[in-house]
């Protein structure tokens, strides 16, 4: 199907020169052009478009109130935002209303590739056999107030350590868990942390929401009693591994806190399924058991879609970082989109990789032991020569 995409900017000669870069794109894409805010406005009022790319400074209405009002009216249409690096003040409007941000100057292969990862992330999380899950799931449930709070507060410059405790210490349970995270292997602490302010004061205000997150996600999802206990403390201790790998990984420090965050959610599709269809995940564990084959292609096979979709599908939901959202879709099967540098799905995607195999293969220094997917997957990504290096620098994360 073909995509619609709109390009706004108040002049009409960047415009054309987007036409003209995007020219070869014209059989695949049906792209418009708007000059202005009110413009790119009525043409959403007169047809759907799937991805909207705007520029943020623009008399009038500028590109975050525009973007806001397509959110508000039109939540399907993927929204990316134009910004050039000065334009600090403006591009932090941005945040809450753009699923993307690029800077001008944008090259062609970088614009192309954003537009090309935001439709795919639609198409994998619109598609028939996601929406036929999650229609038999049920509700799915929305964040807790304590989070919403700790979220809102964060959004303030001036929010202090202390308010972002004292958010925290009001949910008892959400304090525990993220005090145990805290505590946790994953961080290595040498002492331990009994109260949060030391842990927000240490690990910083962005870290301490990302816990709270992770611990609201596996509370919300309390599984089955069918369910093995020992399961859901493998999901836990992927989620661990992998995100204490993520910090250790050569990741580009904007992205940082949403591939660690990416990492700690993963899997948390997997919880849904536990708690909403229980018979299917086990019915999952026992076909895995069967073929030896990975959980998300079990899932396949008996749900028609995978926990990583599952899991993306809540995350968007709940309103987390698009970035996130389309690791956690994408991280048993990066090659589905295109990735111009090593980005939040590359990272998340060898970070969990690598958490499996220092546990399953602890002295297999080359990657002979790899999965054949994993090693055609490292191929066509190109990681399988810096494979060995990857996992130098995730076993130093562990020492």
């Amino acid at each position: 199907m073909v995509k619609r995409i709109l390009f706004v900017d108040d002049e009409s000669k960047i415009l054309d020169g987007l036409q003209r870069m995007l020219h070869a794109d014209r059989k695949r894409w049906d792209m418009h052009f708007a000059v202005g805010g009110e413009a790119a406005l009525k043409a959403c009022e007169a047809a759907s478009f799937d991805v909207v790319v705007s520029d943020m400074r623009m008399p009038g209405m500028d590109g975050a109130t525009l973007l806001g009002h397509i959110r508000d009216r039109f939540p399907a249409t993927a929204r990316i935002v134009l910004s050039g690096y000065s334009e600090v003040t403006l591009a932090m409007r941005s945040v809450h209303v753009a699923h993307r941000f690029l800077a001008k100057p944008c090259n062609a292969a970088e614009l192309r590739s954003t537009i090309e990862c935001v439709c795919t992330l639609q198409d994998v999380l619109c598609g028939p056999q996601i929406r036929e899950v999650i229609g038999s799931v049920g509700t799915l449930p929305s964040l807790s107030s304590t989070y919403t709070a700790l979220t809102e507060a964060l959004r303030q410059p001036d929010t202090s350590i202390n308010q972002v405790a004292g958010i925290l210490e009001k949910d008892v349970a959400m304090s525990a868990k993220v005090l145990q995270l805290v505590n946790s292997a994953f961080f290595g602490l040498t002492q331990t942390v009994t109260d949060l302010h030391s842990a927000a004061a240490y690990l910083g205000m962005e870290t301490i929401k990302n816990l709270a997150l992770t611990s609201e996600a596996f509370r919300v999802f309390v599984p089955d009693a069918r369910i093995p206990q020992s399961v859901i403390e493998g999901i836990q201790q992927q989620a661990q591994a992998s995100a204490a790998i993520a910090v250790v990984l050569p990741v580009d420090t904007k992205i940082r806190d949403q591939v660690i965050l990416a990492a700690l959610l993963q899997d948390v599709g997997r919880l849904v399924i536990a708690k909403k269809l229980p018979d299917k995940f086990c019915a999952v564990l026992e076909r895995s058991r069967e073929c030896g084959c990975e959980s998300f292609k079990a899932e396949e096979e008996i749900l028609g879609t995978s926990h990583a979709e599952i899991g993306a599908y809540l995350l968007g939901l709940w309103g987390l970082p698009h970035l996130a959202v389309e690791a956690v879709a994408h991280h048993h099967q990066p090659t589905r989109i295109p990735h111009p540098t090593f980005d939040c799905s590359l990272a998340l995607y060898t970070a969990g990789l690598l958490a499996y195999e220092l546990r399953a293969h602890p002295g297999d220094e080359t990657g002979s032991e790899l999965r054949e997917f994993d090693r055609d997957c490292l191929e066509s990504l190109g990681l399988m020569p810096r494979f060995a290096q990857f996992r130098k620098l995730a076993l130093e994360s562990q020492s």
